[in-house]
C-alpha cells in the first residue's frame, strides 16, 4: 500500500532540504565531481555513437579521453596563455583608451569636455577603475581558485571522475531506475526524459553554438588585426547562450577598440562590424535552429534569474548547477500546470458536467 501523499511530501521535502544544505556547505568539495559529472553527461552521446560503430564501451571511452587530452594540451600551450595575456593587457590599456576617447570628444565636442564637466570626470574615473579593478579581478579569480581547489584536484580528479562516470554511465542510470518508487516510476521516467531532452538541447546544443561562434569571432577579429581580438571573441562566444547579449557586447567592444586602433580606416572598422552581423545571422538562422531547436523550454529571462540566484547562494558551484536545476524546475512546472488544468481546482463543477 502506497504511503499517504502528506507523508511522501514530508520525506521528499526532507531529502530536498538535505541536498540543498549539502550543496551549501560542501560546494567547494563536490566541485570536481560536479564538473566530472557534467563532462560525462556531455560526452555520453559520443560514447554511445562510437559503440554503435562497433567499439566496446572501454575503447570508446579511451578514444574520447585521448582526444580530450590532445585538445587540453593544445589549449594549455597555445590558447590559454594568449587569452590571459590579452585580458590583462586590455585592463592595463583601458585608461589610455578612455584618454583617447576624451581627446576625440574634446576636438569635436569641446562644450561637453570642459574641465569640470561630468562626462570628462566620468571617463577618467571609468578608465582608472577598470585598470584597478580588472587586474584585481583576474588576480582574485586565480588566487581564489588556487586556494579553494588546488591544481592537482582540478587537473587530476576531474578527468578521473569524468572517465569513470562516462564508462559506467549506462549502469548508473539503470541502477537509479531500479531505485525509483514503483508507484511513481512511470511519471518520474517521463519527467526525467523531458529534463534530459531539455538539457541535451540546451547544454550540448548551446555549448556547441558558443564554441563555434567564439572560435569564429576570435579568428576573424585576429585576422582583421584587432588588438585583443582573441579575448573579445572568446567573451562574445561565451555570452552567446544569452540571446543577442554576446553579439551586442562583443560587437560594441570590438567596434570601440577598432575606432581607436583604425581611426580613419573606415573599411576595416566596417569589417569588424560585419563580422558580428554575420555571426548573429548565422546563429539565428542556422546554428541555433539546427543544434538547439525551438523546444528547449528554457526562457532567457528564467535562465538569467536561475544563474543569478544560484550564483549568489552557492557561488561557482551554483552557476554550474543552475542550468540543470532551472531545466528541472521548468519541466516540473509544466507538469504541475498540466495536473492543475485537469484537476477539480481548475475545472470546478463544469468539468464534472462535461464528463
Amino acid at each position: 500500500m502506497a504511503l499517504p501523499v502528506k507523508v511522501q511530501f514530508k520525506y521528499w521535502g526532507i531529502a530536498s532540504a538535505v541536498f540543498l544544505v549539502a550543496l551549501w556547505y560542501l560546494g567547494d568539495v563536490i566541485l570536481p565531481f560536479v564538473l566530472g559529472g557534467a563532462i560525462a553527461y556531455f560526452l555520453d552521446p559520443v560514447a554511445d555513437r562510437l559503440e554503435d560503430l562497433g567499439l566496446s564501451r572501454g575503447v570508446a571511452v579511451a578514444v574520447i579521453t585521448a582526444i580530450g587530452i590532445l585538445f587540453f594540451v593544445i589549449a594549455v600551450l597555445l590558447i590559454i596563455p594568449s587569452l590571459v595575456q590579452q585580458a590583462i593587457a586590455l585592463f592595463n590599456i583601458a585608461p589610455k583608451l578612455f584618454h583617447d576617447l576624451q581627446a576625440f570628444l574634446s576636438d569635436r565636442f569641446p562644450e561637453l569636455m570642459d574641465a569640470d564637466s561630468t562626462l570628462r570626470q566620468s571617463l577618467q574615473s571609468v578608465g582608472a577603475t577598470i585598470q584597478e579593478r580588472g587586474v584585481q579581478l583576474l588576480d582574485s579569480v586565480v588566487t581564489s581558485a588556487a586556494s579553494i581547489i588546488n591544481v592537482a584536484v582540478m587537473f587530476v580528479i576531474v578527468p578521473v571522475v569524468s572517465v569513470y562516470l562516462l564508462y559506467d554511465w549506462d549502469n548508473l542510470v539503470s541502477r537509479l531506475d531500479e531505485l525509483l518508487p514503483r508507484d511513481h516510476a512511470p511519471v518520474i521516467r517521463r519527467l526525467a526524459g523531458e529534463i534530459d531532452a531539455t538539457l541535451a538541447g540546451f547544454i550540448r546544443g548551446m555549448g556547441t553554438v558558443c564554441l563555434i561562434l567564439g572560435t569564429y569571432y576570435a579568428v576573424a577579429l585576429m585576422f582583421m588585426g584587432l588588438q585583443f581580438g582573441l579575448v573579445v571573441g572568446a567573451l562574445a562566444g561565451l555570452l552567446t547562450f544569452i540571446p543577442y547579449l554576446g553579439a551586442l557586447l562583443g560587437g560594441a567592444l570590438s567596434i570601440g577598440l577598432a575606432l581607436f586602433q583604425f581611426w580613419g580606416d573606415w573599411l576595416t572598422i566596417a569589417g569588424v562590424a560585419v563580422i558580428f552581423v554575420l555571426g548573429q545571422f548565422a546563429e539565428g538562422n542556422f546554428l541555433t535552429p539546427r543544434l538547439v531547436g525551438s523546444s528547449v523550454g528554457l526562457h532567457p529571462v528564467w535562465l538569467i534569474f536561475a544563474l543569478s540566484v544560484f550564483g549568489a547562494l552557492f557561488g561557482f558551484v551554483g552557476l554550474l548547477v543552475a542550468v540543470p536545476v532551472a531545466a528541472a524546475i521548468g519541466v516540473l512546472a509544466r507538469f504541475a500546470t498540466e495536473q492543475y488544468l485537469d484537476s477539480r481546482l481548475y475545472q470546478g463543477l463544469s468539468g464534472q458536467d462535461d464528463t
